[in-house]
């Protein structure tokens, strides 16, 4: 079946375990129920597919195209999916568990409340995606694309998220304990009330961010781009912060490093009104 033409056909339900099916055109196929675990679907095009309740459990998904499918309560565990395309896909209640995902296209999609703990995301382009309540505890976004995305409420406990790009993305209340963000850009983030004790943010870029309330015990901050960064009732007790430009920041009710509590400091070292 490599390289078959089946645009709209109707395969619901059907057995294609382990199946070769590369190259296949399959653009608004119906394949509701359909088991394809261990199937081979390299650069196939399921694009505007209804792939509800299909079994994809370890298939190869590398460069498949799914863009504005139907996955709905799809099982694809342990797949790999590797440069995938899946802006606009209905992913509601899909099974991540072992997933690998670096390098896919997954703009905008909404994956609120999904367990995505120790997936490969690494390269992956998320830009505006909607991962409120997510758990990505562990999980690998080292250098992906993250931008104006809803993070809020995520559990990224350990999560390695080294350069990646993370402009203007909300993280309020988020879990970042122990994260890697080394040269991550959280260039206007909003990382109210996060918390990020002993994260890594060494060479981070900072600048106008705003971490209000921020818990930033024993954190990493060498070397992190400081200004205009909102440190208000933050708390960056321990914190590793040589060459740090306090003056650059704006403190209120902030604890430094040193247990030293500034109240009134503006950006310029200027105490405010």
């Amino acid at each position: 079946l490599s390289m078959a033409k089946l645009p709209g056909a109707n395969l619901e339900g059907i057995d294609l375990t382990k199946a070769n099916l590369t190259g296949a055109y399959l653009r608004k196929a119906n394949l509701r129920w359909a088991k394809l675990s261990g199937a081979i679907l390299a650069h196939v095009s399921f694009c505007q597919a209804n792939l509800s309740g299909v079994n994809l459990c370890g298939a190869n998904l590398q460069g498949i195209n799914l863009r504005l499918a139907n996955l709905h309560n799809a099982n694809l565990s342990w797949a790999n999916l590797s440069g995938a395309r899946l802006s606009g896909a209905n992913l509601t209640g899909v099974d991540f568990n072992g997933v690998k995902l670096a390098d896919a296209y997954m703009n905008g999609v909404s994956l609120t409340h999904v367990a995505l703990d120790g997936v490969d995301l690494s390269r992956a382009k998320l830009n505006g995606v909607t991962l409120t309540n997510a758990n990505l505890a562990v999980a690998n976004l080292s250098q992906a694309y993250i931008r104006t995305a809803h993070l809020d409420q995520v559990n990224l406990q350990a999560a390695n998220l080294e350069g990646a790009d993370l402009l203007s993305t909300d993280l309020t209340r988020s879990n970042l304990s122990k994260a890697n963000l080394r040269t991550s850009n959280l260039r206007s983030a909003n990382l109210t009330e996060a918390t990020l004790n002993k994260a890594d943010l060494a060479g981070a870029n900072l600048k106008t961010t705003c971490l209000y309330r921020a818990y930033l015990w024993g954190a990493n901050l060498v070397a992190t781009i400081i200004d205009g960064t909102d440190f208000t009732g933050a708390n960056l007790r321990g914190a590793k912060d040589a060459d740090v430009p306090w003056q650059n920041a704006i403190l209120d009710d902030t604890t430094l490093p040193n247990g030293e509590v500034v109240a009134g400091m503006s950006v310029g070292g200027r105490v405010a009104a």
